[in-house]
């Protein structure tokens, strides 16, 4: 009984470990067909599915919503097209000011991003 405890507290704390949260490179196409995501940029934080905050550096997105714009598109974990209405969009983001706003409003879109 002690060995199938211990075992699955290891399975837990192994399956912890490995999980990475971090933000995203992201590269912004030109056109919807080349894009991962369709994202839709609102007008207000509590519409959005995620709380974005640009950054400046690569290593500064650490965690969910730090978003690095990267310079090509081989360097873009994600390549995201920005729709005109909110209808078309797979994501709703809203671009925050503060990088500790920064982090999701609807966790179930998380799955687009990873």
């Amino acid at each position: 009984m002690k060995k199938i405890v211990f075992t699955t507290l290891m399975l837990c704390l192994l399956s912890i470990m490995t999980v990475k949260v971090s933000g995203q490179k992201v590269f912004s196409v030109s056109y919807e067909s080349q894009a991962d995501i369709k994202v839709y940029v609102v007008s207000y934080e509590s519409q959005a599915d995620l709380k974005v905050y640009k950054v400046s550096y690569e290593s500064q997105a650490s965690k969910p919503g730090l978003w690095f714009f990267t310079d090509y598109e081989s360097q873009a974990k994600k390549k995201i097209f920005f729709v005109d209405y909110e209808s078309q969009a797979d994501l709703k983001i809203f671009f925050v000011d503060y990088e500790s706003q920064a982090g999701w409003n609807n966790q179930s879109k998380a799955g687009l991003l990873y």
